[in-house]
C-alpha cells in the first residue's frame, strides 16, 4: 500500500517539488495551496500523513493544525511542519499545537523523506514498510539487513540505498542522472560514472550467493532490477 500524503504549500515551486519527489518515492500526494483547501480535503478524503507549511493563506498552519487535532476524526493524524521560522519558541509552539515533527525550510529532500518514514513507523507501522522483497531478495531497512535465497549479502551503505530504491521501483529503467539524483541527492556533485561503480559492487554482492543477475544493464538508458529478482 503507497502512503498517502497531503502537501500544504502555498508557494508553487516548492510544492511542485515535493510532489515530484514524494511520487518518485512511491507516496501518494495530493496538494493544497491553503489552509481553508487543506482542511476539506482532510474531510474528504483522510491521508496517511500531512506536511503542513505554517504561513498559509486564508487560515494559517498553526490553525489548521489546531483544528485537525480538535476533530475526533484526525485527532490521530500524523502532522509534519514545513517553515522558515527556525527560532525555539516557534518550533515548542507548533509542536505544543499538536504538529508531530517540525522541519525548517530550506531542508534536504532525503531529510524530509526519513522524517516522514520515522513518524509513520511511529504512529501507523502497518503504512511504513520495514520489509521488502522482489524475487528471491529481501531488504530489512530497520536492521540495515539483506539476503538473497536465504544468505546474507553483506552491502556498503551506498549499495544499500541503490538496491533500496530499485526494490521500490521494481522492473523501471533509472538513467545514471536519475540514480545520482535519488541516491546522492541533488544538492552533492558526483559524476556519473561512480554511478557504475557502485551498480558493480552492488551486482558482485548479490552474485556472491548465485542465481541470475538481478540487475538489468539497458544500453544507452541506465539500470534495472528485474522484478523476477
Amino acid at each position: 500500500m503507497q502512503p498517502h500524503v497531503l502537501i500544504v504549500e502555498d508557494e508553487d515551486a516548492l510544492s511542485e517539488l515535493l510532489q515530484y519527489n514524494l511520487k518518485k518515492e512511491g507516496f501518494r500526494v495530493s496538494v493544497a495551496a491553503d489552509g481553508e483547501e487543506a482542511l476539506m480535503l482532510v474531510e474528504e478524503r483522510q491521508p496517511d500523513v500531512v506536511l503542513l507549511d505554517w504561513m498559509l493563506p486564508k487560515i494559517s498552519g498553526i490553525e489548521v493544525c489546531r483544528r485537525l487535532r480538535g476533530r475526533q476524526e484526525s485527532r490521530n493524524l500524523p502532522i509534519i511542519m514545513l517553515t522558515a521560522r527556525g527560532e525555539e519558541a516557534d518550533r515548542i509552539r507548533g509542536l505544543d499545537t499538536g504538529a508531530d515533527d517540525y522541519i525548517v525550510k530550506p531542508f534536504l529532500m532525503k531529510e524530509l523523506f526519513a522524517r516522514v518514514r520515522a513518524v509513520l513507523r511511529r504512529i501507523r507501522p502497518g503504512l511504513a514498510e520495514d520489509t521488502v522483497q522482489s524475487g528471491d531478495i529481501v531488504m530489512d531497512r530497520v536492521a540495515h539487513k539483506v539476503v538473497r535465497g536465504g544468505q546474507e549479502i553483506h552491502l556498503g551503505p551506498t549499495e544499500f540505498r541503490l538496491l533500496d530504491y530499485f526494490m521500490q521501483h521494481p522492473g523501471r529503467v533509472f538513467s545514471r542522472e536519475q540514480l545520482l539524483d535519488a541516491v546522492w541527492g541533488s544538492d552533492v556533485y558526483v559524476e556519473t560514472r561512480t554511478v557504475d561503480v557502485h551498480i558493480g559492487r552492488l551486482r558482485k554482492a548479490l552474485n556472491k550467493v548465485g542465481g541470475t543477475d538481478p540487475i538489468r544493464t539497458v544500453r544507452s538508458a541506465g539500470y534495472a532490477l528485474n522484478p523476477e529478482g
